[in-house]
């Protein structure tokens, strides 16, 4: 399957395990010529006088103290998180912005009578319209659902909710790259039913699940009682008993991400042993995909999960079926069942107080269900070649780096090394937008239709899917719009993508410092280099296939240094209580820690052996860690935070920033001591590449 590991949380959760001590690796190896980078800007930079904000600084904190309070304290003080989001940084700013640019570009085609985008977004906005349609356009569909008799009915209906992306069934799946076969797709199945974020929601005996667990009920007898359903809150506490038998049963988040377990390649056939009483015939057919062999990520927990909805009564899986098609569709349906919606899974859930303007939601839309359409006229419009080719340059000066880092690793024998560098050689880089746009042929919008637009589009999307089975790979084909704050990893494809939307201040900066941009979009390239060499990404060959490369004394080296890692962020309590999980954000650490080690050599070595110049009183190892901090401003709601640390594969913000505490430069430059509260001794500094 295509693994897509990321710079910021995404909606598929990507984490193992690995670990020595050591100090941060030097290049002393003489490295290819660095390109010089924005040596000289041309103009003034966004940000302060040489691309950071020093006014968001809290120098009243010393900086051996925490680091990110030093950086970012008076900005984090200061800046109120909006009231229609969870949490709110960089990523949100820029995010602001490219919302405003993409609606420009929408409502210019709005106003186009014939132009698709137009009608989508037009047809979003209608709120009068949708109030007025009341239930009539998802009656048929709810009264489908009512119709089943049987549990071969269910199987049934639970493949036509799949091919809407409307969950509830106790399984799921989607088409992705074979992991042990890099030049096929594959259909992968996968544990599913549960409507709350995480597994522990439903196990964990504490007040705050137990709140939690009670606001759920009453959202699912609310949501019921849309429909005029009798005796809806008995329905929802029956819910909840069913979902907490699955989340038993269910694989947790450390060995979801794990990309040898939930590799398991078996044959149609042994699916219907595994999982006897579902209809697997009914499934396939109503959901559309036609296979001899597929992925069974987590074998043990479909087996389970379907003989638990096998022994259920009908109705519980009739309403959940009921209640996610109101939830999944909410936005197309009157007002009050997508307030009612947004009540639970925005407010109780993540902590947001009020529900993003229609607009924002409407650009989200049409921005999700004809992304192409959108992101050629946003990249012609806000992205330049002058952009693309600096980017480039920092690009190759990271690789370069992670090259030297490679070679000069001393824990690796050389035949490991070599297949490393292979893996470096095979890279596909991607900055911007991509090369071929998907046309979307067949897929309409019709004007004053939401709900039809939405089921239209979704269709669409679950036919282009299933028609990748048994074609060559699309590797045009990208998993982010330009108009995306954030960047990826994608094992299988080898290659790392940078969408032009995070090409921006504070992560890039043509007329920065070049410290600044090294510590802020090179720690970013070099965080999905990393990926590629993390806990999970160092199992894939230079083929992009789930395949062993490692000798047997260096992949225990390597696991090993990631153990280090692991251990010092399981350390850090974000509440009382409760701490970031070290091995579920591995993944993402590996990409912090290497990516900004490699960010500083290509640094370092584009200075052509000069000292950076001193700027504003900081010098320019100052300003490369200054860079880094300042991207993960960011500030979170409670209720939001304590549920990343549940689901989100990568720490907290100010975790994040924390990873300089394994550089000796980082000591270095800010004069930290053994009396600081950041201070590590050096034989407790993890290095890992």
């Amino acid at each position: 399957m295509i693994r897509l590991t990321t710079l910021l949380l995404a909606s598929s959760a990507l984490a193992a395990c690995s670990g020595q001590y050591g100090e941060t690796a030097s290049a002393s190896e003489t490295a290819a010529p660095i390109e010089q980078v924005a040596a000289e800007p041309a103009g003034e930079p966004e940000l302060g006088t040489f691309g950071f904000d020093v006014a968001g600084m809290d120098r009243t904190v010393d900086a051996g103290d925490d680091f990110y309070k030093w950086a970012n304290g008076t900005w984090a003080a200061n800046t109120p998180i909006p009231e229609d989001k969870s949490n709110y940084g960089m990523f949100g700013r820029l995010d602001d912005l490219s919302k405003l640019h993409t609606r420009a570009i929408i409502e210019q085609a709005a106003n186009d009578p014939a132009s698709r985008v137009g009608v989508a977004y037009r047809s979003y906005l209608d709120t009068a319209r949708i109030d007025a349609l009341g239930l009539a356009p998802i009656q048929p569909w709810l009264d489908e659902i009512a119709a089943i008799e049987s549990f071969s009915d269910y199987a049934t209906m639970v493949g036509k909710a799949d091919r809407l992306s409307i969950g509830g069934a106790p399984v799921g799946w989607f088409v992705g790259q074979d992991s042990g076969n890099s030049e096929r797709y594959v259909l992968n199945l996968y544990q599913s039913g549960t409507g709350l974020p995480d597994r522990d929601y439903y196990l964990e005996d504490n007040e705050r699940f137990a709140k939690t667990r009670a606001a759920y009920v009453d959202y699912l007898a609310d949501m019921l009682g849309f429909t005029g359903a009798e005796n809806a809150r008995a329905r929802a506490e029956a819910i909840l008993a069913y979902e907490t038998k699955l989340a038993e049963v269910h694989w947790d988040r450390n060995a979801l991400s794990d990309s040898e377990k939930t590799y398991n390649l078996r044959s149609y056939a042994d699916l219907e042993a595994l999982a006897p009483e579902f209809d697997w015939d009914a499934f396939a057919a109503a959901s559309g995909p036609e296979f001899t062999e597929l992925n069974i990520m987590t074998p043990e927990s479909v087996a389970a999960g379907v003989k638990i909805a096998s022994q259920t009564d009908l109705q519980v899986l009739k309403d959940i079926l009921t209640v996610r098609s109101l939830s999944s569709l909410s936005a197309y349906l009157p007002t009050e069942i997508d307030k009612r919606d947004f009540a639970f899974n925005g407010t109780v859930l993540s902590g947001t107080p009020a529900q993003q303007e229609r607009w924002k939601r409407a650009v989200n839309f049409v921005s999700g269900s004809l992304r192409d359409d959108v992101g050629k006229a946003y990249a012609e419009k806000h992205f330049t070649a002058e952009t693309k080719a600096e980017m480039k340059k920092l690009v190759d000066n990271v690789v370069d780096a992670m090259r030297m880092r490679i070679r000069n690793a001393e824990w690796m024998a050389d035949a490991t090394k070599a297949q490393a560098e292979d893996k470096l050689d095979k890279f596909t880089v991607k900055i911007g937008y991509p090369d071929k746009w998907q046309p979307y042929e067949g897929l309409t919008m019709v004007e004053g239709d939401a709900f039809g637009n939405a089921l239209r589009a979704r269709v669409w999307g679950h036919e282009d899917a299933l028609a990748k089975l048994g074609e060559p790979l699309r590797r045009w084909e990208w998993g982010m719009a330009p108009m995306t704050v954030n960047a990826y990893a994608n094992f299988g494809q080898m290659e790392i993508v940078f969408p032009a939307a995070i090409l921006q201040p504070p992560f890039f900066d043509p007329n920065a410092d070049p410290a600044i941009n090294y510590g802020g979009i090179g720690a970013v390239i070099g965080h999905e280099i990393s990926h590629h060499f993390d806990d999970q990404g160092a199992k894939y060959n230079s083929s992009g296939n789930l395949i062993n490369w490692w000798s047997e004394s260096d992949y225990e080296n390597f696991t090993n240094r990631g153990k280090a890692l692991v251990d010092q962020y399981n350390l850090y309590e974000v509440f009382p209580g409760e701490f970031v999980d070290g091995e579920f954000t591995l993944g993402e650490n590996i990409g912090d820690l290497a990516g900004l080690a490699v960010a500083y050599d290509a640094y370092k070595a584009s200075l052509g052996g000069k000292e950076a110049p001193v700027i504003d009183g900081f010098t320019g190892d100052q300003r490369f860690f200054m860079g880094w901090a300042q991207v993960w401003r960011r500030n979170y709601r409670d209720e939001e935070l304590k549920n990343r640390l549940k689901t989100d594969s990568h720490s907290p913000s100010v975790q994040r920033t924390w990873v300089v505490r394994n550089f000796d430069a980082w000591y270095d430059a800010f004069g930290v001591t053994p009396e600081d509260k950041m201070y590590l001794p050096p034989e407790k500094r993890v290095t890992v590449w």
